[in-house]
């Protein structure tokens, strides 16, 4: 391949070495070479939050990022986030209970960042919740549900929720 480079990283806790273009954005990487289509793509200028992933523990727009960026980082897309095949994160778990997903184009990238506040900031208010998700865009619900479900994962912590406990196989 003409101007390719080998890009070593963390893929959802695996190891991976990927040759590409060097003008390969992530998002395409993750969804058309390696089959990880939970991650969408919403408006592709990195200002609607669809995309988000967490790489090295940072929000990041995979819309924008060059993939030969994420050399030597750890890079967690939605599929990564669950502990294992039976179990949810509670924020997963929450987005469910709580209705913070209608269509579900953004929650994704909803449940990526509102992971990342949790882990700089484990019990936030309301106001840090909504400031934190000023990012993610969604045209479905309103946000009340959205910050309600991250405020119940807050309140229930990080142990991680059968799937069967909430319906979900």
């Amino acid at each position: 391949m003409a101007n390719s480079h080998v890009v070593r990283f963390e893929l959802n806790g695996v190891p991976r070495e990927v040759s590409i273009r060097a003008n390969r954005r992530l998002i395409d990487l993750l969804r058309d070479d390696l089959g990880l289509t939970g991650t969408k793509e919403g408006c592709s200028v990195g200002v609607c939050g669809a995309c988000s992933v967490l790489v090295d523990g940072q929000v990041m727009s995979a819309c924008l990022l060059p993939a030969v960026c994420v050399e030597g980082a750890r890079v967690t897309t939605i599929e990564g986030l669950a502990p294992d095949e039976e179990h949810l994160t509670a924020l997963q778990d929450a987005f469910i209970r709580f209705g913070g997903f209608q269509c579900g184009i953004c929650t994704p990238g909803q449940i990526i960042a509102a992971t990342a506040l949790l882990q700089e900031n484990p019990h936030p208010t309301s106001d840090e919740v909504k400031h934190w998700m000023m990012g993610n865009l969604c045209r479905c619900t309103g946000y009340y549900k959205i910050v309600e479900s991250i405020l119940a994962a807050a309140e229930a912590g990080p142990q991680p929720v059968p799937r069967e406990a909430v319906g979900v196989r």
